[in-house]
């Protein structure tokens, strides 16, 4: 990637301008290169730089994967207009503004990492470690996003698996560096992550293993915090009059999952998870489950239930202002009616909530509508692999994983296209695997109100079951 050309903006308040995998020079002609670098601050005004820099990619990351996923869909006219279809190209300005985000933050942890570190006179371990956290971190991004990145300017083009194997080099220097028990048990839930995203069975349920003997670990990025960002997806979800994304209807009980209960919205913006605990029961379940021992991975999702899910924080909150008003449907239910999950499913209740009636139970970490007795009910492998999927879902929604999980990939950007060599023309193209349906059909509905069944077109959660051996989704039945 380019080295940064004099003078150069780099406090945390100037300007990062990422094009492909570039930084372009803003000119300030009070913060240089000689002046910036030797500072006894460079390395803690840079680290700043690089957190703010994670919520913003996480924020572009959750804003437009959960439009690609059967999660929400864009019920208004702001962001993107296409991602629901699906339809993804390579020249769609969005497909590069992920990329160009994810890249940035891979490229300040770099610097951070080659040009201020080892200038430093003092311990700087866990600076270091750090860094190695975030630019692991972008490139698991990088591979569960994308058919392949570079991570160097005008370089060969990474697949998902080199980018998957790199950050586990990273995550395992970064965990011998931490100090601290949270640090540690952060990087471990993200090797389990990278080892089950490589169908690394046993290496996944080791790590998982040993994430889950700390039941309630979180790593999230921050969002309103003085001179940080704002969480968007808050204001789409929340905050905006205009309610622009609306989730699937059986998904309606877990929305919103971000809000603000003060009078300035900026005053409570929420954080985004990117590591919890959750996770480690659900690789080890999944993994049970490759392992045709299905009533230790029954009791796996009962332990996630039980020590973990259940004691997360859930809040009474006033949502009477949604009334799911953006537009481009008219027919979303509001009162409290039935949902199946597709047309040969049995009604289940709950799961859309009458917010006229008073507050509502609102989940900012996680939540599911599973119990102990749908779990107790499992009797096959399929059911139990059904019923992962499905936590996975709810567990993780509005947090930018879904999209991953159905098998679709973002093509690498016509800009780094046109000044990259080495991308191909297969490198350009999204992969949208074939049971993926198409026309909005995920996350389309119908709804019966003289019935009062809303119906979904799709069970998205049981075709992937019927489609585990695709190359493209659940790796540990590969």
């Amino acid at each position: 990637m380019k080295r940064f050309k004099k003078p150069i903006y780099i406090l945390a308040s100037t300007a990062l301008l990422l094009s492909s995998c570039e930084l372009f020079e803003v000119t300030n002609p009070y913060v240089t290169e000689e002046r910036f670098i030797p500072s006894s601050m460079s390395l803690e005004s840079w680290l700043n730089g690089v957190r703010r820099q994670a919520s913003l990619t996480v924020g572009t990351v959750v804003e437009f994967s959960e439009l690609v996923s059967d999660n929400y869909f864009n019920n208004y006219t702001q962001s993107s207009k296409v991602f629901d279809n699906p339809e993804i190209n390579y020249f769609d300005q969005d497909v590069t503004n992920i990329q160009a985000a994810i890249h940035k933050l891979m490229e300040m942890s770099k610097f951070g990492l080659n040009e201020l570190i080892p200038l430093q006179k003092e311990d700087a371990s866990q600076q270091k470690a750090e860094l190695l956290f975030f630019q692991a971190y972008a490139h698991i991004l990088g591979a569960e996003l994308y058919v392949g990145l570079p991570t160097e300017a005008l370089g060969e083009v990474r697949s998902p698996r080199e980018l998957l194997e790199s950050a586990i080099a990273m995550l395992s220097e970064a965990n011998d560096l931490f100090s601290e028990a949270e640090d540690q048990e952060a990087c471990t839930l993200l090797l389990a992550r990278c080892h089950h995203g490589l169908g690394n069975l046993e290496e996944a349920v080791r790590f998982a293993r040993e994430a889950i003997d700390h039941p309630l670990s979180l790593r999230q990025v921050r969002y309103g915090t003085q001179n940080g960002p704002s969480n968007n997806f808050q204001n789409f979800i929340f905050s905006s009059n205009t309610n622009s994304f609306a989730p699937l209807p059986r998904l309606d009980f877990l929305d919103p999952k971000y809000f603000h209960q003060t009078t300035n919205i900026f005053d409570d913006q929420k954080p985004i998870a990117i590591a919890k605990a959750e996770e480690a029961y659900l690789i080890l379940a999944e993994a049970l489950i490759a392992q045709e021992n299905i009533p230790a991975a029954k009791q796996a999702l009962k332990d996630l239930l039980n020590d973990c899910v259940s004691k997360r924080p859930q809040t009474m909150l006033d949502d009477s202002k949604d009334t799911r008003n953006g537009g481009n449907r008219g027919d979303y239910p509001l009162t409290a009616v039935s949902v199946k999950f597709d047309a040969a499913s049995a009604p289940k209740e709950g799961l859309v909530v009458d917010r006229s009636l008073g507050n509502i139970p609102a989940y900012s970490v996680s939540g599911t509508h599973i119990t102990l007795t749908d779990i107790d009910a499992v009797a096959t492998a399929d059911e139990a692999l059904y019923l992962v999927y499905l936590m996975r879902q709810e567990i993780f929604i509005a947090e930018g994983r879904r999209m991953t999980d159905l098998g679709i990939r973002f093509p690498i950007s016509q800009r780094e296209q046109l000044s990259n060599s080495h991308v191909t023309d297969a490198h350009i193209q999204a992969i949208i695997p074939d049971f993926i349906p198409r026309n909005r059909g995920l996350d389309d509905f119908t709804y019966d109100t003289a019935a009062g069944v809303v119906t979904m077109k799709h069970d998205m959660n049981r075709i992937l079951v019927q489609h585990k051996t695709s190359p493209y989704i659940m790796p540990l039945h590969q």
